[in-house]
């Protein structure tokens, strides 16, 4: 991590241990040894919640992505033909109103009486 090599631990503690002194050095070490473990443990917390981050936002992001899939019902249309093909008419769920494409066919107007001119002659079929 630090690229350090043994030669330079080695000058370190000896350079330690004569500006310490052998009485305190144990002390030094407990000190410092706390501060390491202090900073571990925050750099532990940032990463946990960093990765906590990222899982929330992968996570929204795919909430997100079902429900766009549940509002498009990308199935819907042969889930409804296959319901209408099985069951009978009588039991077949209701369609709803965004599934109806068609519009009911209108009723056409009655043909007019043909207009009698004599009484003798009989109406044209």
């Amino acid at each position: 991590m630090f690229d350090i090599g043994w030669s330079e631990i080695l000058v370190v503690l000896v350079v330690a241990l004569v500006v310490v002194g052998p009485k305190d050095l144990p002390r030094l070490m407990r000190t410092l040894g706390r501060w390491v473990r202090k900073a571990r443990g925050m750099a532990d917390q940032f990463r946990a919640s960093f990765d906590e981050m990222a899982r929330e936002t992968e996570l929204d992001e795919l909430r997100n992505e079902i429900e766009a899939l549940r509002r498009a019902r990308p199935l819907g249309t042969l889930e409804d033909e296959v319901n209408r093909a099985i069951l009978p008419p009588e039991s077949a769920p209701a369609a709803k109103p965004e599934d109806q494409h068609e519009t009911p066919p209108a009723a056409e107007p009655a043909e007019p009486a043909p207009e009698h001119t004599s009484e003798s002659e009989p109406p044209a079929a």
